[in-house]
């Protein structure tokens, strides 16, 4: 690794973490890279190396936490450029972490390209001061919806600004989703509607936990009810699954419900989520995964980048989970599911135009790469023709 006239990307994100969401943006960035630039060398800072090697064993993997900045150095002396990005790493007490990394690559002369990153809360003055400081000065800063454009400006960045969308809008669905059900005992043949769940924080601020596991409790034995579904919880990382089983223990119909227990990586999520007939949940992604696979969603929004993704989507967007509007939200599964074809179209027909966005990042991307580091040239020599007897 040693060749300085390669080229070499550097990826910094909230890799390595298990969270299936950021894992989808590696994922889906990685893809489009080394199809249009298998020339380019990729080095991913994760957060467990040992996880990310195991995930993607063709990258070069290298762990950033813990280390101090002359070990950081002899990685990103390396780098022909850093991509800052995606999701949402861009928030208080978190955001300086990253932007020490990426002002360490600065100073060392690498250029740092900010993919499709998600931003907010961001209101500690450290913390704005490091987005400041440090995309002021990047090649380019795209975010992933408009939301995270106003909590840059609002932190002091006068620079422009690019909205794009979300890097894992990228993912194609796959054919693997019923072999994944079957294998965690999902009964066939019923109709399955996906729920995603995580801790309350500000989509329940009135409601202590109990209260919340019971609220959406009241929604699992709605479908149940009035659908004949079955219930399917979808983790989207390891703490879903303690709030998953919490709400299953407050159900009157526990057992018609499944907590899914396999450690899966985001296709084949994206895969089980596809096989579903309805999904009504909190994660972004889980979300994303619904409107990918042209299944009516009900989103939930804990958090505005939630809630932007509802607006774009076209989708009923319920500002948190309070104990007073469970008749509003079962009303509105209701409604979904009764409207279901025209929701699922119209759903479809935004998300094509969100992957646009989402296409466009990186091909900023690989034109910035372009820019720095030609394409080698293509071998077009024409192949030898043998040549036929006089």
């Amino acid at each position: 690794m040693d060749d300085r006239s390669s080229v070499t990307v550097g990826v910094l994100g909230s890799y390595g973490g298990r969270n299936v969401g950021d894992e989808a943006i590696l994922t889906a960035m990685l893809d489009r890279i080394r199809a249009e630039r298998p020339d380019v060398r990729i080095l991913v800072f994760s957060r467990n190396p040992d996880h990310s090697r195991s995930v993607h064993p063709d990258i070069e993997v290298a762990g950033w936490e813990g280390l101090c900045k002359e070990r950081i150095s002899e990685h990103l002396r390396r780098l022909s450029v850093l991509v800052l990005g995606g999701g949402g790493i861009l928030y208080d007490t978190e955001a300086r972490r990253y932007l020490r990394l990426a002002r360490t690559a600065q100073e060392l002369g690498v250029p740092v390209f900010t993919y499709a990153v998600g931003a907010g809360p961001l209101t500690d003055e450290a913390d704005c001061a490091w987005v400041r400081t440090t995309l002021s000065d990047a090649a380019e800063v795209t975010v992933r919806d408009e939301e995270s454009r106003l909590v840059l400006e609002e932190a002091g960045l006068s620079r422009p600004v690019s909205v794009t969308a979300d890097p894992a809008l990228l993912l194609e669905p796959g054919d693997g989703g019923a072999e994944l059900l079957r294998a965690e005992a999902v009964p066939q043949g019923v109709r399955l509607v996906g729920m995603s769940v995580r801790e309350p924080g500000r989509a329940a601020e009135s409601l202590d936990e109990e209260g919340y596991h019971q609220l959406l409790a009241n929604v699992g034995d709605f479908l149940v009810h009035r659908l004949d579904a079955h219930v399917v919880f979808v983790p989207m990382e390891r703490d879903d699954i303690r709030h998953s089983h919490a709400v299953v223990s407050h159900m009157a119909d526990a057992d018609r419900c499944t907590v899914l227990r396999g450690n899966y990586r985001p296709q084949q999520v994206l895969d089980i989520v596809a096989r579903l007939d309805m999904a009504i949940g909190m994660r972004l992604h889980f979300l994303i995964f619904a409107a990918l696979a042209g299944i009516p969603l009900l989103p939930l929004p804990y958090a505005g980048k939630v809630f932007d993704f509802a607006q774009q989507v076209g989708a009923p967007a319920l500002r948190g989970v309070v104990r007073e509007n469970t008749g509003l939200l079962l009303a509105e599964v209701d409604r979904l599911w009764d409207e279901r074809p025209a929701r699922a179209a119209h759903t479809s027909a935004r998300t094509a135009s969100m992957r646009l966005r989402a296409v466009l990042t990186a091909d900023r991307l690989l034109a910035y790469l372009d820019r720095i580091a030609p394409r080698p040239p293509v071998d077009r020599a024409a192949p030898a023709v043998a040549s036929a007897a006089g």
